[in-house]
């Protein structure tokens, strides 16, 4: 510490003391995102600042001739601390930010209980002013001790800095390796003539480049990703709603198609007429695949697809997935339709069965449309260990293959491949769904194919083996007794204001031997409700005009003695939808189009 003309010490101090003061004022008014970055480079003008004004006011008596100049060395040689300090805090935030909570704290305490002792040690220790030919220098115990702690910082920070030097983002380095080069000029330049202070000089300049390289980034482009941000999710939102709009509007008729294509299925038609039917029934699944594929990929595209696992029959599984293929093969296609299961499968896994079968089902399906002629081999083996049963779930078929250059877009949303079998139906969302949903099951898909001899198609997904199942099958026993039970004579409401779907809905019941009664309003099923009538089931439509489903079911609430089960039937069959309809009391849910299978269960489960 060094003091020569004291009136030119005196005017540069308070020159810099100024520009600081200045660039302080704009740094704490500009609005900024809250970090430790910024609150650490908050500390580090601060500290500037007071070295400044403790410089100045050594000057001061040392011009002056004070008694009190070796307190007020021994302040401002705690504030030259106190800055490196600082910047050996800094440095370690900006490197070492993702180490473990637990490490860093212990290492800040540390840090900070060496921050500690020194300052004690400078303010304990004795420090001198000596005045000879012109020339004042500080000296004694306390500056000593800091070259010793600034000296052993600022070699230990430039260690640091560059042995992590690839860690560290952007130009975060500079202002701190120049800080250490900057320092060892200035003691190599105090060695020869120790009548120069250039410390806080040095300081100031490293202060104003390191404010160049902090993250610090503009808070009205912050404000505007908001902004887009929100209007990105009312898009969202809105997008949704439309998709809840499409899948009522799309499957409120599919819902009367489908249902009296199947109801005329069992009228003695002749053969000609049945193949027409059997023509409509393919043509309404086609479209309701594509719907569904429109609402998973937007489910997916949300992050609102869920895993449900379940306790589930494999071997039941893979029968139903046998039939499925089969049926959509019809006999019309040269193909062989070859399957084996590997017989040590354990018979109840679990897991979400729905979805493996939605995975495999479509790839079998894939297999369907581009085969012409040949086969498909339909293979599950398995390997089971500590519990775990890896299925290994193969798609072998003769078809028209893959080229080497499309299959790395052979997942891509909306791709088609092959250009001349454009006339196969398909929307290009399956195979984007089924790797979405093999991801999200943990698995793996692997595909090979030779382009015009076939393709094969492999997903290994890992299930839990059920030990306990003893439970599992008595759970089966007792569902497989409902389905004998006998219905006829139940009573049975539906609400629906559509009568096309009052018609489907009663045509399909028909066959079930029950009293039906149909109304076209909440109104007027709250009426007859409250003339006294009562029924075993009420299905009721949701999106009715002036009265909802939810309102009207709210309504028979109200009354304590009801206690007729209620099942919503509705076409708005988006994702979630089932579980925001049972949150709401709601005794069961049936999506339009109605699937036989589903009507039958929630007829037993309520009326058998």
């Amino acid at each position: 510490m060094l003091f020569e003309n004291v009136n030119n010490t005196m005017l540069f101090s308070i020159i810099s003391f100024l520009y600081m003061m200045f660039f302080g004022i704009i740094f704490i008014i500009k609005r900024k995102i809250k970090s430790t970055e910024l609150s650490i480079f908050k500390a580090i003008v601060f500290a500037n600042i007071i070295c400044l004004i403790s410089e100045c006011f050594l000057v001061f008596l040392i011009m002056s001739k004070s008694d009190i100049i070796g307190l007020s060395l021994k302040i401002f040689n705690v504030c030259l601390f106190t800055y490196v300090w600082l910047i050996g805090l800094y440095t370690y935030i900006v490197i070492f930010t993702n180490e473990e909570d637990k490490k860093n704290t212990i290492k800040f305490k540390l840090y900070g209980l060496f921050y500690i002792l020194v300052i004690i040690g400078l303010l304990i220790l004795p420090a001198y002013l000596n005045d000879v030919a012109y020339m004042q220098y500080s000296y004694g115990p306390s500056i000593n001790l800091l070259y010793i702690v600034v000296g052993f910082l600022l070699v230990t920070i430039t260690l640091i800095v560059l042995k992590n030097y690839k860690k560290i983002k952007g130009k975060k380095a500079i202002p701190i390796l120049i800080l250490a080069v900057l320092i060892s000029i200035n003691a190599i330049i105090q060695y020869i003539w120790p009548n120069i202070l250039l410390c806080n000089s040095i300081f100031s300049l490293v202060t104003f480049i390191m404010y160049f390289t902090i993250e610090n980034p503009d808070v009205k482009m912050i404000e505007q990703l908001n902004i887009a941000k929100d209007q990105a999710d009312r898009a969202n939102k809105a997008k949704s709603d439309f998709l809840s709009s499409m899948s009522h509007e799309i499957r409120t008729p599919l819902n009367a198609i489908v249902g009296f294509s199947q109801s005329l299925k069992e009228e003695d038609l002749p053969p000609s007429a049945i193949e027409e039917v059997d023509d409509i029934i393919e043509a309404s699944e086609t479209l309701l695949d594509t719907v569904n594929g429109i609402l998973d990929i937007s489910k997916i595209e949300a992050n609102r697809i869920e895993i449900v696992n379940t306790t589930y029959d494999f071997h039941k599984v893979f029968d139903e997935l046998v039939a499925l293929s089969k049926a959509r093969l019809g006999d019309d296609k040269p193909i062989e339709f070859r399957y084996s299961m590997a017989q040590d499968i354990p018979k109840y896994l679990y897991g979400d069965y729905a979805r493996i079968k939605q995975v495999v089902l479509n790839f079998l399906t894939n297999a369907i449309k581009y085969t012409k002629e040949g086969y498909i081999d339909f293979n599950v083996s398995n390997i089971t260990k500590n519990g775990i049963c890896r299925l290994i779930i193969k798609v072998e078929d003769s078809g028209i293959g893959i080229k080497k250059e499309s299959l790395n877009k052979l997942f891509n949303k909306f791709e088609r491949l092959e250009n001349e079998n454009s006339t196969i139906e398909g929307t290009g969302l399956g195979l984007a769904i089924t790797k979405k949903l093999v991801e999200l099951m943990h698995g793996k898909i692997i595909v090979q194919s030779i382009y015009g001899k076939g393709s094969q198609f492999m997903v290994i997904l890992d299930q839990k083996v059920v030990e306990n199942q003893e439970n599992v099958v008595a759970e089966n026993n007792k569902e497989e007794d409902n389905k004998l039970s006998d219905i006829s004579g139940k009573k049975v409401l539906i609400v629906d204001d559509n009568t096309l779907n009052l018609k489907v809905a009663a045509r399909l019941l028909k066959q079930y031997n029950l009293n039906i009664e149909e109304v076209d309003s909440g109104f007027k099923c709250l009426d007859l409700i409250g003339a006294g009538n009562n029924y075993d089931l009420i299905l009721m439509d949701d999106m009715m005009p002036k009265m909802s489903g939810k309102e009207t079911f709210k309504k028979l609430k109200e009354d304590s003695t009801f206690n007729t089960p209620v099942v919503i039937l509705t076409a708005n069959a988006i994702s979630g939808m089932k579980e925001q309809y049972l949150a709401e009391g709601f005794n069961d849910y049936l999506a339009k189009p109605i699937e036989k299978a589903e009507l039958s269960r929630v007829l037993n489960k309520y009326l058998g």
